[in-house]
């Protein structure tokens, strides 16, 4: 089989280029180990940012979003006795937007089906062939158990940490950075009203806590745990104590009701270069990984889309390579700028270290929120920094 884009990964970041490569009459062909269903059930992040929510309503997959979705001003910052509002539409001139990954997913793979575009799910066995040539091509073994060859002009890599693409490139030229942070997510998914207008970060001496929602009647929580935490010892009285205490508030009452979902999220930073190997390039998990403090994961991905498709249809409408030879070199400015902040908000609301380094938070809080010039800063990172190639 011959397709123009051999896409690996068909997760949002995936199924969002194929679509945008679509409407610029591009075909490609996507490629998934894990199957639709599964895909479509995985539970991650539910912020996003205006420049995300833009693209994806000129892509054509933004009614349900907008019909759905809930768009947000701002965040609440809090630690025991303060909380304090930051509006980033006043701050920043941008919003955010509270829209599951897997709504998201759920809408690209919609419009996926209605183009009838080819994508292949269940596989094994990838492998990555002649990236360094102008005939690459990937292997693998579809979910009838038949060896498949899909040659392609370009290859894109959006199948995460764990995949086949980053690990094609060779060991010589590849270089991985990580930062494992000491602490992780209780992440819990709870049948019941929010309790706040905007999201609540909460600093406490016991622990960060965080206050999320994924709809009018679906609420999503976290709490700081260890890394090793036994998610068993987590009965659900415990965890709604735990969170009435690190979230309480005079004057406020949390919501509780059944906890539908519960998992242990590990905190780390990740950023592997090149983002590009000969007719190989990545995007999103297979190139970096942040904490979810800052909201970027997702975003982050979509603007490595947004950059990818315009280089593509540079290269093979207009025949202009320029775009995608310089990638690999204008991708990573974002990915370490949105790797700075995530790592700024997660070490400036995690409980760690000492007394000494808890004053220090907490010196930092009160900054963030005495200062416009700092809460502009929280804003517009949180908010989005504008996209390099989202226009279509």
């Amino acid at each position: 089989m011959r397709t123009r884009v051999a896409i690996i990964g068909a997760g949002p970041s995936g199924l969002l280029l194929a679509q945008l490569l679509g409407l610029a009459g591009i075909d490609s062909v996507l490629i998934e180990r894990q199957s639709a269903e599964h895909v479509q059930s995985r539970i991650r992040a539910g912020i996003l940012e205006s420049a995300t929510v833009d693209l994806l309503h000129r892509a054509g997959v933004g009614e349900r979003l907008a019909r759905e979705g809930t768009e947000h001003r701002g965040i609440y910052l809090q630690w025991p006795g303060e909380r304090h509002h930051l509006d980033f539409t006043e701050l920043a001139g941008r919003s955010v937007w509270v829209y599951g990954q897997t709504e998201v997913t759920k809408d690209l793979m919609d419009a996926r089906e209605r183009a009838g575009q080819i994508a292949f799910y269940d596989v094994t066995d990838v492998a990555l062939h002649g990236l360094d040539t102008d005939e690459p091509s990937v292997t693998f073994v579809d979910g009838s158990g038949r060896q498949q060859r899909i040659s392609a002009e370009i290859i894109v890599g959006c199948d995460g940490y764990h995949g086949a693409s980053r690990r094609a490139i060779p060991a010589v030229g590849r270089e991985a950075l990580e930062r494992a942070y000491p602490f992780a997510w209780l992440g819990v998914l709870a049948d019941v009203a929010p309790s706040t207008d905007e999201l609540i970060y909460a600093w406490h001496p016991e622990g960060f806590a965080l206050h999320s929602m994924r709809s009018q009647s679906v609420s999503r929580f976290y709490l700081q745990v260890s890394p090793d935490e036994n998610i068993a010892e987590w009965s659900d009285d415990r965890i709604w104590d735990g969170l009435a205490n690190r979230l309480g508030h005079s004057g406020w009452t949390l919501n509780t009701g059944p906890i539908t979902e519960k998992s242990v999220l590990p905190m780390r930073s990740f950023v592997s270069s090149p983002m590009r190997y000969g007719r190989l390039f990545l995007a999103g998990d297979a190139a970096h990984i942040v904490p979810p403090t800052g909201a970027k994961g997702l975003n982050l991905a979509v603007a490595d889309v947004a950059l990818l498709s315009r280089a593509i249809r540079s290269w093979l409408c207009d025949g202009d390579p320029r775009l995608a030879d310089s990638y690999a070199q204008t991708a990573p400015q974002r990915v370490w700028r949105c790797t700075h902040f995530s790592w700024w908000m997660t070490s400036m609301l995690h409980r760690h270290g000492d007394d000494f380094d808890a004053r220090l938070q907490l010196a930092q809080l009160q900054r963030t929120v005495g200062s416009r010039w700092a809460a502009t800063e929280l804003a517009e990172n949180y908010a989005g920094i504008p996209m390099e190639g989202a226009e279509l």
